[in-house]
């Protein structure tokens, strides 16, 4: 028997369908539509159902992406995908995979975000589970209604106090969930069948959506204190119960809450946080590779972060943990060659009552900064003479000619990231920034922005997507069945994404490979993740193969591809 039969995820071979006829169709997991070929078409009583030609899953997705050419615009495609995913899964992960860098925008940022805004008026068909604080001690019962029979391995949960760079999105935010959950399996190759998109209803201090005759959520100001914790700590408990092999996922929490939770159950249940750890890791692999391109190195490196909220302090962390592994220095120093600005400004100790547990760690003392000295970003790309400047602040053209040029004064090569999503929202357009600094700037941005031309060269914009990282942790997280998702875990995956920098090979290159390559950065990252995991005694899984080769191959049977699998009935078994 091959070692890569029976694995614990295997996605090939038969596909056990327990249903026939207009059950069948009204599945989306097993519908297939015009290619159900004739013998399950008798087996499952689907003649009289479908139209008589029997075609191939390529010829759909011939004609639903004329469908999806023909909508009038961005949202009206994302709400079509939508709507196919809940007629034939296969279909619509098939779709999207032979478009990838086309849809991609579509599906995620920035249009995500308008659907995400929209989501009570453009809402046909529930998808997930609604949780909400009103019915805590319901929540084990509303979990059992997904109990399917099979294993949930990845959980993406939100509350949507923070959503994309818009805010407060009440009970929208199910559709971050979903929307992650899609990339997961697009780029990584999670089982749809395994996952569960949760939204955790705490109310909303949206008052547009308060507003609304038409809003889906509760609709009473958002609860915090207590009351929020106590929500919050149950569902944990209670998805651990009714799953305990699943990888939790968190997503757009606030910023008081975000670090808060992850500090508190990262240290014994697999889980994760994309706003503080996955733009970590990314930004971080990205910012690797630009240090490499001007020959700065790592220990030596300053950091401006324009924005703390959860994402800059994220990076900020990642940043650290970096130097503290490649210099071998104590965080308490290698923090201090971040500068950190947020609403207050520069973040200095005396500002103690404005500041978040997460942001006090990186406050400047005072003594650094009179108050009888400007601590304005201008001010500050003066005084340290930043090799790095980072936006994650959400304030459109932040980043301004002055700074710009003031950077690249001190620096040979600045490395610019305007983060902010989505894109009407970053600090500074890629083409100003490599004009003010005549092209030496090495830029990677939050959002697809499209090449830049300076002087007769056309220079691609390298994205800091999440998803070519994300993706491949949570992959690793999975396959290992880690018991956490540790720091040197995380260190694997950036240098594991790090080392497919195109600029290393070419420093005209974007500093970060596209998501047309993301299947083969999953696969890479996973391998990183899961050799880490099998090294500190976090891995569980049985099996787990030594030999690289064969952990590359372990890994790819797991991983779930947009194919029509046989269908027999259930009872065949």
């Amino acid at each position: 028997m091959s070692k890569l039969e029976n694995l614990p995820r295997q996605t090939s071979g038969p596909l056990e369908c327990p249903y026939e006829g207009l059950d069948l169709i009204h599945s989306s997991r097993f519908n297939k539509g015009s290619a159900h070929p004739d013998e399950e078409r008798k087996k499952f009583k689907l003649h009289g159902l479908l139209p008589p030609n029997v075609q191939t899953l390529e010829e759909q997705v011939q004609r639903a992406y004329q469908q999806y050419k023909s909508r009038k615009d961005d949202l009206a495609k994302n709400t079509f995908l939508a709507s196919m995913k809940s007629q034939n899964e296969v279909l619509y992960y098939k779709l999207m995979q032979t478009h990838l860098e086309e849809m991609f925008g579509v599906i995620y940022t920035p249009t995500e975000g308008d659907a995400i805004q929209n989501y009570s008026r453009i809402f046909r068909r529930p998808e997930g589970c609604f949780l909400n604080i009103q019915d805590q001690d319901k929540i084990e019962e509303y979990l059992s209604n997904f109990n399917s029979g099979e294993e949930v391995d990845y959980i993406v949960v939100s509350d949507g106090e923070e959503i994309l760079g818009i805010g407060d999105q009440g009970i929208g935010a199910i559709l971050i969930s979903v929307a992650k959950l899609v990339i997961t399996t697009l780029c990584a190759g999670i089982q749809p069948s395994r996952q569960l998109p949760v939204v955790l209803d705490c109310g909303t201090n949206n008052e547009d959506l308060l507003d609304d005759e038409l809003y889906l959520g509760l609709r009473k100001p958002r609860v915090k204190g207590k009351a929020y914790d106590d929500f919050v700590d149950k569902f944990v408990k209670i998805a651990r119960k009714k799953f305990p092999k699943a990888y939790i996922h968190f997503e757009d929490f606030g910023t008081q809450n975000a670090k808060r939770i992850l500090d508190k159950f990262r240290s014994h249940i697999p889980c994760f946080n994309d706003d503080i750890q996955g733009t970590g890791c990314v930004t971080l692999a990205a910012m690797i590779a630009g240090l490499h391109v001007s020959h700065i190195k790592l220990e030596d490196v300053r950091v401006v972060i324009f924005g703390s909220g959860s994402a800059g302090i994220g990076i900020a962390d990642q940043i650290t943990d970096a130097i503290v592994a490649e210099a071998k220095r104590p965080k308490s120093e290698a923090s201090k060659q971040i500068w950190c600005f947020d609403k207050p400004g520069l973040l200095v100790k005396s500002f103690s009552d404005k500041l978040t547990v997460a942001q006090a760690q990186f406050a400047r003392d005072d003594k650094e900064w009179p108050e009888d000295e400007e601590r304005d970003l201008l001010s500050v790309v003066k005084k340290v003479k930043p090799h790095v400047l980072i936006g994650t602040s959400t304030k459109p053209k932040a980043f301004t000619e002055d700074i710009i040029r003031e950077m690249g004064k001190h620096v040979q090569r600045p490395i610019v990231f305007p983060l902010s999503n989505p894109t009407r929202l970053h600090e500074a357009h890629p083409d100003d920034i490599y004009h003010w600094t005549e092209g030496r700037a090495l830029v990677a941005t939050g959002s697809p922005f499209p090449p830049v031309e300076h002087n007769g060269m056309e220079c691609e914009i390298a994205e800091c997507n999440n998803s070519t990282c994300f993706p491949g942790i949570g992959l690793g997280a999975v396959l290992s069945r880690a018991k956490v998702v540790s720091n040197k875990m995380l260190v694997a995956a950036v240098k594991a994404l790090a080392a497919r920098s195109p600029a290393l090979q070419d420093p005209t290159q974007p500093l970060l490979p596209g998501v047309e390559h993301v299947r083969e950065l999953s696969v890479n990252i996973a391998k990183a993740v899961i050799q880490s995991a099998v090294k500190e005694g976090h891995a569980q899984q049985d099996g787990i193969p030594t030999d690289e080769s064969d952990l590359d191959k372990w890994i790819r049977a797991q991983m779930w591809e947009p194919v029509y699998r046989p269908l027999v009935k259930a009872e065949q078994q």
